[in-house]
């Protein structure tokens, strides 16, 4: 279940993005909880382009705690700040490049092709799907989150399986 304080400081979020031309998604452990997913949710993750953490970073100025600011780690390259809403932490990541085969970078993540729409509690969220989520935490050598993540995809897929 997911706790009223991430709830309301989500709806203030899809209330606000929604007049604005920003290709963004809800990820992380609320867009997991979002999406069936029995998980402890700390704060909000969203994901978007470069141009989108900056655009979100001016609508929210008044919340900023870390400005966005181009960050590189040795498996991930990203645009990314911090807010606080309501005392919840919303991380903003924004042009998410990984690292490849531990090689090259790979583009920027565009959100909008792994974006599947979640109507909960009245609102229309975006999220990335599960299955993206999965190979990224591959990728990134998060083994136990993308573990949590395939055996949830996989005991979702029995009990449709076992439904029909």
């Amino acid at each position: 279940m997911i706790e009223l304080q991430y709830l309301d400081v989500l709806r203030k979020i899809c209330t606000r993005l929604i007049d604005y031309q920003i290709n963004w998604v809800v990820t992380g452990s609320l867009g997991m909880a979002l999406q069936g997913m029995d998980i402890e949710i700390h704060d909000i993750d969203i994901q978007t382009s470069q141009k989108g953490a900056y655009e979100i970073e001016a609508l929210y100025l008044k919340y900023v705690v870390k400005p966005v600011q181009y960050l590189m780690s040795e498996r991930i390259h990203s645009h990314f700040g911090i807010l606080k809403i309501d005392g919840v932490k919303v991380e903003i990541m924004g042009g998410i490049q990984k690292l490849s085969n531990g090689q090259a970078w790979e583009e920027p993540v565009k959100v909008e092709q792994y974006r599947h729409w979640i109507k909960y509690k009245g609102m229309q969220v975006p999220v990335l799907s599960l299955e993206y989520e999965y190979q990224a935490y591959l990728q990134l050598g998060r083994i136990d989150k993308a573990e949590i993540i395939r055996k949830w995809l996989e005991q979702r897929r029995v009990s449709k399986a076992t439904a029909g």
